[in-house]
């Protein structure tokens, strides 16, 4: 498999299993580990001796979500010898809401929904936070299996005031009374409660985590090919049936004109909300809601 910078890939079981691990401080997703994870995916996709994709993390924290305001994400954004290639393409090179419309379509949304329907079966393992946009990332996979310290939130709505991630799969995973409130606060709820809700497949000690996602993944890997795709293929188009892609591309419309108010209201044009319009700000952690005994239990 190819070198990559924020990524690592092995093949495992003679290439039957293909893990990949994001390898990034707290796994924030700036445009280069985005881009390096289509790649590894497709690459996958195309083995034909690959039947399993294993996705996970290195570190404490599968995904803090998007890197807003790091040093390298930054200079992957302006024009300069750091600017990532991507942002040159794909609406990168247009003007006001058409170039972020653009840009987030191809490297937060469509990719999205192609690694979701990948024809090969996937499984997340994640482990300590799952936000934001982390949440994508483990949605696009058909199974997860989450440690027990895990905890799921999307907090853009307290911290950016935006009405959540790009890919707005929330209704169809925590139910619509349950997104409202973890919107709306921030909250986050823990492993059980995400097991209860019928997100994760499993869940294991942390010191078990990579075995037990492994096994599973083992499991699968043993089953005839065709089977496994149109098992997952049945799933998926029943739920897009249900109207799921439809409403995927109904709320990143709405997603983006959240975007155009803000850069409306600003006088520089900033496309998220900042603390003098009200907002939380990126400091503060997710609270701990649903599912968790103490209050008072800290998330960081």
């Amino acid at each position: 498999m190819t070198d990559h910078e924020f990524i690592t890939t092995e093949l495992l079981d003679d290439g039957a299993i293909c893990r990949i691990m994001l390898n990034r401080q707290r796994n924030a997703q700036n445009r280069g580990l985005l881009v390096e994870l289509d790649e590894a995916f497709l690459a996958a996709e195309r083995d034909d001796q690959v039947k399993e994709i294993i996705l996970g993390a290195e570190g404490s924290v599968f995904s803090a979500g998007h890197d807003t305001g790091s040093k390298q994400s930054i200079a992957e954004f302006m024009p300069g010898p750091d600017q990532h290639p991507s942002m040159t393409i794909n609406g990168g090179t247009r003007q006001a809401a058409e170039k972020l419309f653009l840009q987030e379509w191809h490297y937060y949304f469509q990719n999205t929904r192609r690694w979701r329907d990948l024809r090969k079966i996937t499984i997340a393992q994640v482990q300590g936070h799952v936000i934001s946009a982390g949440l994508m990332l483990m949605w696009a996979c058909d199974r997860i299996v989450a440690a027990q310290d895990t905890r799921f939130s999307d907090v853009v709505g307290q911290r950016l005031g935006m009405c959540g991630v790009e890919y707005f799969a929330h209704p169809w995973e925590f139910g619509p009374r349950r997104t409202k409130q973890l919107l709306l606060t921030g909250d986050s709820i823990d492993a059980e409660e995400a097991y209860r809700l019928g997100m994760p497949a499993e869940i294991a000690p942390e010191a078990e985590l990579a075995d037990k996602t492994l096994e599973l993944a083992r499991r699968v890997a043993k089953m005839p090919t065709m089977a496994a795709m149109l098992i997952k293929e049945s799933v998926n188009q029943s739920v897009d049936n249900m109207g799921f892609q439809n409403a995927l591309k109904a709320c990143f419309t709405l997603h983006e004109l959240n975007h155009a108010h803000w850069a409306w209201v600003h006088e520089d044009h900033f496309p998220v909300g900042r603390a003098e319009d009200g907002i939380m700000g990126a400091v503060t952690p997710p609270h701990p809601g649903y599912g968790t005994k103490d209050k008072k239990e800290s998330t960081e």
